[in-house]
């Protein structure tokens, strides 16, 4: 810490109204109680119809018991100095068939949060849609139908106009790359096809799902408010300068990276991801008047989600020309000896990669407003970090300590980035993983659902009363 006459500047310092936080979703805490007036999503279905796809057959039933403990976790996470907190609306506790009536008890639910997290300083950042598509609206083909977009535009309409007096910081969608990966590429979501034409269609609806309803936003101009998106930013590095790696590379970047960054905030697709496309017959189906909507109607905001680098190489062996198209055709990906791991998750740490996003928008993407979104760690059994009745969980301090350092490097060079959110709040039920892996600033025993503020709660809380910190 150098000092100023009298004014103390920390080596590592943010701006004033810098945007310290955490994130959740919907699904991850709420919790589902039988009066609570919800419809079924995706995810409740597919509980029930594969409990062992799920870890240690744990469901999205109880999660953090969120809808019980909101004004408990409030004040909790007022405690730790955020200024502002993402959650997630439940499309399918809101609007339970996913078009028609509205679920007032979800009304009322909402409403009580927004105002608790206003009454404690705390600004709302809402998404829209968190991986969690209502059941009624999968069983007529979800995203690949036409039809389920349409849903969505009113769906975002009756969310503005409820809660949109409130709150200001909109997005669309968190991670649209994971419901095409996960439920028509790789079988790690329901619906579980391997389909790359679906996948293609899959993704151009949420694109132009998202257009429709920043549209909507601004037709309305909802609370003088910005809207945007928030993707997973994994920057794709080739083993080496060799060209087919290089080219490699490119492919991956193209087809997890720029297939929704550049029409979310560009307005256009890259024309190599079109020509792929094209090439192997996948190209989507679209309608007469959607490439202006797309450019027409970007976002204002850039939500980067980023954990984890992809490293690739050029394809060793030639893809089987009867199997299921798949982007790993273009690519292998690349184990890079001496990398530093989270042992516990089984991803690589690599904390550049997060400045190299920041400098990529700032230098390629017109220095859009961004913010990180989500950065995190998940880590297995920590009550072996339990101490005097708080997780020591020096790791995830250092964790976070070590991509802020480059977070403000990428400010210091002009990067237009307004804020750092982890992932998660509290320890949460995390998909199909359950609750194998905790990530939160805030313990939860899940048997309990007491919560304990960890040491990287504490950690957090000071330096967003400093807006930053020394080494």
């Amino acid at each position: 810490m150098e000092s100023g006459g009298n004014i103390m500047v920390l080596k590592y310092q943010f701006p004033e109204d810098f945007w310290w936080g955490s994130a959740t979703s919907a699904t991850q805490i709420e919790g589902t109680k039988d009066n609570d007036g919800k419809g079924k999503s995706i995810w409740d279905h597919w509980y029930e119809a594969e409990p062992n796809r799920f870890y240690q057959g744990v469901g999205p039933g109880v999660t953090s018991n969120f809808q019980d403990t909101y004004r408990e976790d409030i004040k909790m996470i007022r405690e730790i100095g955020h200024n502002t907190f993402r959650l997630s609306l439940s499309w399918s506790r809101l609007i339970p068939e996913g078009t028609g009536e509205v679920n007032r008890k979800a009304v009322d639910f909402y409403n009580d949060v927004i105002d608790e997290l206003l009454a404690n300083d705390i600004e709302p950042f809402i998404n829209l849609f968190h991986f969690d598509m209502p059941m009624a609206l999968q069983e007529i083909g979800g995203w690949e139908n036409r039809e389920t977009v349409d849903a969505y535009a009113e769906y975002a309409k009756t969310a503005f106009e409820l809660f949109g007096d409130k709150v200001s910081k909109w997005f669309t969608f968190n991670e649209p790359i994971v419901p095409v990966e996960g439920g028509y590429l790789y079988d790690f979501h329901y619906p579980n096809k391997v389909d790359a034409k679906a996948a293609v269609q899959v993704a151009y609806h949420t694109t132009v799902a998202s257009a429709r309803a920043i549209e909507i936003f601004h037709q309305m101009d909802v609370n003088h408010g910005k809207i945007g998106i928030i993707l997973n930013l994994t920057p794709s590095y080739p083993r080496s300068q060799n060209p087919a790696d290089l080219k490699a590379s490119e492919a991956a970047d193209l087809f997890f990276n720029r297939s929704f960054l550049d029409p979310s905030v560009l307005g256009v697709y890259p024309d190599g991801l079109k020509e792929i496309v094209e090439l192997h017959g996948i190209a989507p189906v679209t309608e007469a008047g959607d490439e202006a909507l797309i450019r027409d109607n970007t976002v204002d905001i850039l939500g980067v989600n980023y954990y984890q680098p992809r490293r690739v190489k050029a394809k060793e062996h030639v893809p089987n020309p009867d199997g299921p198209f798949l982007p790993d055709w273009y690519f292998d990906n690349y184990v890079m000896p001496g990398r530093k791991m989270n042992e516990y998750r089984g991803w690589e740490i690599y904390e550049k990669g997060i400045y190299d996003i920041l400098i990529n928008l700032k230098e390629n993407y017109g220095n859009i407003e961004s913010f990180i979104s989500e950065n995190g760690m998940g880590v297995q059994n920590e009550s072996r970090f339990l101490k005097n009745g708080e997780i020591q969980d020096d790791y995830r301090i250092e964790f976070v300590k070590e991509h802020l350092k480059w977070v403000h490097k990428a400010h210091a060079e002009g990067a237009n980035v307004l804020g750092y959110h982890m992932w998660t709040t509290m320890d949460n039920w995390s998909w199909s993983n359950a609750y194998k892996n905790r990530y939160g600033f805030i313990s939860v025993d899940i048997e309990t659902q007491e919560r304990t503020i960890k040491k990287s709660g504490r950690w957090i809380r000071d330096v967003s009363r400093e807006n930053g910190f020394d080494e």
